[in-house]
């Protein structure tokens, strides 16, 4: 018997975190698996624990396998229906149909009114990005300095 009781340990090493999986026996001659997850937060060392008694493992592992059966199957499902829509979009695109609606989005900024932000969106694109600060450069000559008018739009 190792240190603590320690009968076997593995380590799984994670970019964030360790998981350690400690086979061991107490003072009782009980045998139980320890697993330990060991994290790093902002210098500090976070350790948490589960126990699991050799009595009870087909259990926990029973369930372990459900999960993970379930999560694979899910996985496996999410994928085929992720392919199917991108061949429907695919297919969409080749027909020259849009993939989505053909009406403009039309977002408020804080403290518009729903009025304002669909008079906004109104407006002709005429290829202005409008953040609320236009800056217009006009040019008298070429030698002379360039004239800034600074106009604020809302």
């Amino acid at each position: 018997m190792g240190i603590r009781g320690e009968l076997f340990t593995t380590q799984v090493t994670l970019t964030n975190r360790s998981y350690f999986f400690n086979v061991k026996e107490n003072r009782a001659g009980d045998v139980f698996l320890q697993i330990v997850e060991s994290k790093k937060t902002d210098g500090e060392g976070d350790r948490r624990a589960i126990v699991v008694f050799e009595e009870d493992m087909r259990n926990f592992l029973n369930g372990m396998d459900e999960s993970l059966s379930f999560i694979e199957k899910e996985r496996k499902e999410r994928a085929k229906q992720n392919k199917q829509k991108k061949t429907e979009r695919a297919a969409k695109a080749s027909k020259g149909e849009s993939s989505g609606d053909d009406t403009k989005k039309v977002y408020r900024r804080k403290g518009e009114s729903r009025l304002v932000a669909e008079k906004r969106a109104e407006r002709e694109d005429d290829g202005i990005k409008r953040t609320g600060k236009i800056i217009h450069v006009k040019s008298k000559r070429s030698g002379a300095k360039p004239e800034v008018t600074t106009t604020t739009e809302y």
